[in-house]
Formats: C-alpha cells, sequence, structure tokens
C-alpha cells in the first residue's frame, strides 16, 4: 500500500515533469521565431518533425524508439508558439477566439481518429505496432500537403503583417505578465487528467476493467472539441467574463477525483475536458491583445511555460494529498483558493481582454 502511495505521487511529479519541460522548451522557440520572424519555417520544421511516430514502424531498438519520441516532442515545441501567432493573426477576422477555438476543434477531431485509425489498424494486422506506425506515413504525408495549402493561401498574409511591425519596438507589459500569474495559479489548482486517469485505473484494476482508462481519456478529448468552439464563440462576444467559467469549473475536478468512485472519475474527466476545451482556445485567445504581435512568439512561450509549470506544481500537490488520505472537500477547498487568486489577477486586467 506505502509502495502504492509513493508511486502514486512520482506519477504525478513525473508526468507534470514532462509536460513543463514539452512546455517550457517553446520559450525558447518562441524567443527565436520573434527575433527571425521565420514563423513558417517553425511551423514547418516542428510539422515536419511528426515523422518521427511512422518511423518508428521501421525500428526495433528501443534507443531509437525514445529517441524519436523526443523529437516529435521537439517538434511541437518548435512550431506551437509560431502556429499560435500565424493563428492569431489570420484569426482577426473571424474573430480570435472562434479561431482558436476552431484550430482546437479540430486538432481534438484528430486526437480522437487517430487512436482509432491506429487500433483498427493493430486489429486488422494481428496487434503488429510496425505496421500500425507505417501506415500513418499516409496521414503525415496529407497534413504535410495541408500545410503547404494553407501557407500559399495566408503566408502572404501573415508575412505582411509581420514585416510591418518587423522594425516596431514592443513589451511585454504588466498586464500581460498578471495574465501569466492568474493562468499559473488556475492550472496550479486544476489536478492534472494524469492523475484522474491513474486514479481511475486504481478502481478499475481490482474489477479487471482497465480497459476503460483510455475510454475515460476519450471521454475528455470528446468533450473537449464542441467546447473549445462554443467558449471561443462567447468569448468574441463576452471577453473577460467568459474567462471566469473555466475558473470556476476548475475547482471540482480535484473533488470528484476522490469522491464518488468510478462515477466521480466520469465527472471529473467531463469537467477536465471542459477546461480544457477552454484551456486551448480561449486561453490563447488572450494573448493576441496582451502582446505586440512583435513579441507575439515569445508571449505564446511564456504562456505556455506557466501552464507546464502550473502542470507540474499541481502533479505534485495533488498527488500528494492523494497519497495522504487528503479529503475531497480539502483538495477542492485548495483549488478553491487557487482559482480565487487567479479570477482576482484577470479583474485587474479584465478591460483590456475585453478589447481583443
Amino acid at each position: 500500500l506505502v509502495e502504492g502511495h509513493v508511486l502514486l505521487h512520482a506519477f504525478g511529479v513525473v508526468s507534470g515533469l514532462g509536460e513543463f519541460i514539452g512546455y517550457a522548451a517553446r520559450l525558447v522557440s518562441g524567443s527565436l521565431a520573434d527575433r527571425s520572424r521565420k514563423y513558417w519555417a517553425f511551423i514547418f520544421i516542428g510539422y515536419g518533425l511528426i515523422a518521427a511516430i511512422p518511423l518508428i514502424g521501421f525500428t526495433r531498438s528501443i534507443g531509437a524508439v525514445i529517441a524519436l519520441l523526443v523529437l516529435e516532442r521537439v517538434g511541437k515545441a518548435l512550431r506551437s508558439p509560431s502556429r499560435d501567432t500565424v493563428v492569431s493573426i489570420i484569426g482577426k477576422d473571424v474573430g480570435t477566439g472562434k479561431a482558436f477555438g476552431i484550430h482546437e476543434a479540430v486538432d481534438q477531431v484528430g486526437a480522437i481518429i487517430g487512436p482509432l485509425l491506429f487500433g483498427g489498424i493493430m486489429l486488422y494486422t494481428a496487434n503488429s505496432y510496425p505496421a500500425a506506425f507505417k501506415v500513418l506515413l499516409i496521414p503525415f504525408v496529407l497534413m504535410i500537403i495541408a500545410l503547404a495549402y494553407a501557407y500559399r493561401k495566408v503566408g502572404n498574409i501573415v508575412k505582411a503583417e509581420t514585416e510591418n511591425v518587423k522594425s516596431g519596438k514592443g513589451s511585454l507589459d504588466r498586464g500581460f505578465w498578471i495574465y501569466c500569474a492568474a493562468i499559473l495559479l488556475n492550472t496550479l489548482g486544476l489536478v492534472p487528467v494524469a492523475l484522474i486517469l491513474f486514479s481511475g485505473s486504481s478502481i478499475l484494476q481490482p474489477i479487471g476493467q482497465q480497459w476503460l482508462v483510455p475510454v475515460l481519456y476519450a471521454v475528455v478529448q470528446i468533450v473537449d472539441v464542441p467546447m473549445a468552439l462554443v467558449s471561443g464563440h462567447l468569448f468574441d462576444k463576452m471577453g473577460l467574463k467568459i474567462l471566469a467559467l473555466p475558473f470556476i469549473l476548475s475547482i471540482f475536478p480535484a473533488f470528484f477525483v476522490s469522491f464518488g468512485g468510478l462515477n466521480g472519475i466520469i465527472i471529473a474527466c467531463v469537467l477536465f475536458g471542459l477546461v480544457l476545451g477552454m484551456q486551448e482556445s480561449i486561453y490563447r485567445a488572450s494573448i493576441c491583445n496582451l502582446a505586440p504581435l512583435c513579441k507575439r512568439g515569445i508571449a505564446y512561450g511564456v504562456f505556455n511555460t506557466m501552464l507546464g509549470l502550473g502542470t507540474l506544481l499541481s502533479g505534485a500537490v495533488f498527488g500528494f494529498m492523494i497519497n495522504q488520505g487528503y479529503s475531497a472537500v480539502v483538495m477542492a477547498l485548495f483549488a478553491l483558493v487557487m482559482q480565487l487568486g487567479a479570477i482576482a489577477a484577470l479583474a485587474k486586467i479584465g478591460p483590456r481582454l475585453s478589447e481583443c
């Protein structure tokens, strides 16, 4: 039992550390993208490194597989700040919140279809991992074609916008840093999905139903999609007011992860999915009015670093509390304090966010 508790705490820390490293690397790539203005170069290189995933099917070396997985994570770190900068530029006409909402929705549809495709290939090939990974070369090639088409359509628009500010000066002011502090507090008070799933696995293991854990994760992704679209639309209409919603919702997963057994885990997954949909859409959309375009890449890098740091700390804190048998009420109270702090910080920059 003691070993299980230590494992849960370690799992929370390690999973959070992985997220933090992945997010913090974006700080470097965002800064480099701003200095060079080569946003599309970072996007193409970053997405190109996704080739590492299908290449796993061509090797049997564990070391090579690990290297390829790390390479794919590096690619995500390279492309994310530049991609978000491009979305913030081309999304101005339709509404920044809506643009980021559409991006997240499409991204999550892919996140759902991808594993289903992989699982289907595994079933068809009698559990052949090499075959399943090799087939992923097809969607990879289609993705690169779609990316090239997007560049052809909007590349000049982005170039014109960035050229206009190439010699301009700007800085990340107090409002931006207050917003990042709010995001840090919000994420710190949100129990990580990894711990929710780990807790669910602990409940399902004694009854031999651990196959339901991926289903629980799918629930998170399925809820994410419509929430990203709806919240993006509402953000363009309401500004700061809608940002209070995910902060309030972030209180409750901490309660249900330790209350209600499997039903509580399901509720926690649904609530986390709702927050995730808004985190990946309207949280990012808010940056457009807090950072000048000449600093937009590094702004997204800093923002993502705060998300990663919050995930790291929340994994450690909530993992410790679950290990020590803290009640659901105590964990919810911790989450409540963090979210109240986050809302108080947002209140100081509300007018600027509502203009985005």
